[in-house]
C-alpha cells in the first residue's frame, strides 16, 4: 500500500487538491501497479511564514521580488 505524504505552502482550493490527489493516484497506479484503492495520500500545509528560502520567508521572499519588479518597471 503506498503511502505519499505532500508537504506544501497552504493556500490552495479544495478544488485543486482534489485535482492533485486524482493525479498523482494515476500517477502511482500507472508507475508502481498498485490498486487505486491501496494508495494513499496525505497533505501537510505548511504556513507561508513557516517556509523560508535563501533565509527569507516566503512573504519576505514575494515582497522583495515585488519591490525588484517595481523598480525595474520604474526605471523603464
Amino acid at each position: 500500500m503506498p503511502i505519499i505524504s505532500i508537504m506544501m505552502i497552504e493556500g490552495r482550493s479544495m478544488d485543486e487538491k482534489k485535482a492533485m490527489f486524482k493525479a498523482v493516484t494515476d500517477a502511482i497506479v500507472q508507475t508502481l501497479g498498485a490498486p487505486r484503492e491501496a494508495v494513499r495520500i496525505t497533505i501537510h500545509e505548511v504556513p507561508m511564514d513557516h517556509f523560508a528560502v535563501g533565509g527569507m520567508t516566503r512573504d519576505e521572499r514575494d515582497r522583495k521580488l515585488a519591490a525588484q519588479a517595481n523598480s525595474a518597471a520604474g526605471s523603464a
